[in-house]
């Protein structure tokens, strides 16, 4: 049964470029109304003209650097106060990075975790008794990086492998409730991804466009029996069912293998 978002309100973070933006073309194709996030205000305003245009939805502008402790609260509070409620929410913003985890920059890090899994829950957890009174949807934004330890990526991968099982955790809580909840798994993408993380080493196998990865979580969604997670692309998906047929200790060594033979130095 195909998913209805006429007349609700999705906020979708992230949504300057790359996935972010595809989300917010099909959300809006949908009927629904939009919240931008992101950091780049220049980019959501003129996403956001494109869709008041071509869709008729409303869409509102939030710039705002979700990497920063209390963010999600501060979101929560400024669509407060703007009086907008949210019956979809899609946690797509996040980033990588790449190389030896002795020569990371905490900083860096810290940021990391934070954009990845704090906001994550904090704006799930902010929006959810919204969300719960809809029929809308929660998508989180996994990795095929959650299928596997990936050394060279050590904190990316386990960053994604939090968001798959809490997704899937919130899947089971919420079934009954007309919530449709996903997490969906992108192998390498065609976006601005390895842009930021610096290095196309963890770019394993051809890339998908935005859209396809896109139409992998909506035909998902339109599944009312669908299950919790998806991966995207068929090789993807493969690949993450043999995950399963192998020890930690053999996935851990294949993956450094093809993650470029990343280690740390004495």
């Amino acid at each position: 049964m195909t998913l209805d978002l006429r007349g609700g309100t999705a906020l979708i973070t992230g949504a300057s470029s790359g996935l972010g933006v595809e989300f917010a073309r099909r959300f809006a194709n949908r009927g629904s109304n939009l919240v931008l996030v992101a950091r780049r205000a220049d980019r959501l305003e003129a996403l956001a003209a494109e869709l008041r245009s071509a869709s008729g939805v409303e869409v509102a502008v939030v710039p705002a650097d979700l990497g920063v402790a209390g963010a999600a609260e501060s979101l929560h509070e400024e669509l407060d106060r703007r009086g907008i409620r949210i019956t979809s929410l899609v946690n797509n913003a996040g980033f990588g990075s790449h190389g030896a985890f002795d020569q990371a920059d905490p900083e860096r890090m810290t940021g990391e975790i934070q954009l990845n899994v704090g906001t994550l829950v904090g704006l799930t957890r902010a929006f959810m008794p919204q969300l719960l009174e809809g029929s809308g949807a929660l998508v989180t934004v996994a990795s095929t990086a959650a299928y596997q330890p990936t050394p060279g990526m050590a904190v990316y991968g386990a960053t994604k492998a939090f968001v798959l099982s809490f997704t899937e955790a919130l899947w089971a809580e919420a079934r009954g409730t007309g919530l449709r909840v996903l997490a969906v798994s992108p192998g390498p993408t065609k976006t601005e991804f390895f842009d930021v993380v610096g290095s196309e080493d963890a770019a394993v196998g051809r890339k998908q466009t935005s859209a396809q990865v896109i139409d992998t979580a909506f035909r998902a969604l339109d599944r009312a029996d669908g299950g919790p997670s998806v991966v995207s692309g068929r090789s993807n998906h493969l690949t993450a069912l043999a995950t399963r047929l192998l020890s930690r200790r053999t996935l851990a060594r294949t993956s450094a293998r093809v993650l470029g033979g990343v280690r740390m130095s004495r």
